[in-house]
């Protein structure tokens, strides 16, 4: 069953273009992963520094597996120096019934 992937991160001020480049890195790695549909990122509106990553898996597994892998885990280092607090990851069925 389809899945989708939240990832909530709040940056520090100053950095919105570094952050876009990673974005996109972190979307063009996850497209070659087994399991990946599509993902979407959103900006907040009342806290532009507010970035949440939507990204929509075949299975909740494929995207275990994406994220634990090397490169990723690389990138998400490089994130966590440009955040203010921690990744906040959730993960939803599509529809009610698993």
């Amino acid at each position: 069953m389809a899945v989708k992937i939240f990832i909530k991160r709040s940056f520090k001020d100053g950095n919105l273009q570094k952050i876009s480049e990673m974005l996109i890195q972190a979307r063009s790695n996850a497209m070659g992963e087994q399991g990946y549909i599509s993902s979407e990122t959103l900006r907040g509106c009342d806290d532009p520094n507010e970035i949440v990553v939507v990204s929509m898996w075949e299975k909740k597994e494929d995207w275990d597996r994406y994220k634990d892998n090397a490169s990723r885990k690389e990138l998400e280092a490089k994130f966590s120096e440009l955040l203010n607090g921690s990744t906040v990851y959730a993960a939803y069925n599509l529809g009610l019934y698993a």
